[in-house]
């Protein structure tokens, strides 16, 4: 249950930011942030992997700008799916 919880937090986190990254207003909602967001770190983590990002001590940067710049595309797809200018 805690890991589900931290992922929440943590894709509430990076869509957050992927959002404040983006020009304009997105008009997404909170949910939909969170969701691109864990979207974005669940791929970020599995692209860093095949990239041969290892575990390291303390914040782990290189992962944080990859699923920063995942959830960006994800918000990106889902604004031209929904008809929106993104």
């Amino acid at each position: 249950m805690g890991e589900l919880i931290g992922l929440i937090i943590f894709g509430a986190v990076i869509g957050a930011l992927a959002r404040l990254f983006m020009k304009g207003d997105q008009g997404i909602g909170v949910l939909w942030t969170i969701i691109l967001g864990v979207l974005g770190a669940l791929a970020g983590y599995w692209v860093a992997g095949l990239l041969g990002v290892k575990d390291t001590s303390g914040i782990d940067w290189i992962r944080w700008v990859i699923s920063i710049v995942l959830s960006v595309l994800f918000i990106t797809v889902y604004l031209r799916l929904r008809g929106s200018k993104a």
